[in-house]
């Protein structure tokens, strides 16, 4: 009987393993595709299909340089200010670094960013705070910094 229970026991153990597994590398994969659809937005020169990543939320918070602002509207302004044209936004690149799944329904994110523009190859990092909400993985909090 222990022997039989022993092994219900690791059995149960190894399922509940490979389900909390399968859902972290769904949940990897399903950001990843929210940032690969952010930079095809950008490269396309489209600031509101590339904002779609983010939540649309009074709430959201974004912070760079020494500034930070609240509000989903308030970032695509602040986008649309210092991005406005193809020339000034360039080719953005991704590099990511490390996705940690804290939760079932939050993730914090780390990597670098690239910019290729034709005078000029601005880069840095960025933390992202992603949560589920209503399903979809979103933004809800970055902090980009340049070098």
């Amino acid at each position: 009987m222990n022997k039989i229970f022993s092994g219900l026991i690791v059995l149960c153990f190894l399922s509940a393993n490979t389900i909390v597994h399968a859902e972290s590398l769904t949940s990897e994969s399903q950001i990843r595709h929210v940032l690969s659809q952010q930079q095809k937005a950008w490269n396309d020169g489209n600031l509101e299909q590339f904002m779609q990543g983010y939540w649309q939320s009074e709430k959201l918070r974004f912070a760079s340089g020494n500034s930070f602002r609240f509000g989903w509207k308030t970032t695509l302004a602040n986008y649309q200010k210092n991005y406005p044209d193809r020339a000034t936004m360039g080719q953005l690149a991704f590099d990511i670094i490390d996705i940690n799944l804290i939760a079932q329904q939050h993730a914090i994110v780390f990597g670098r960013w690239h910019l290729q523009r034709e005078k000029d190859t601005p880069n840095g990092l960025f933390s992202l705070t992603f949560e589920k909400i209503s399903g979809q993985w979103l933004i809800t909090q970055d902090h980009t910094s340049s070098e």
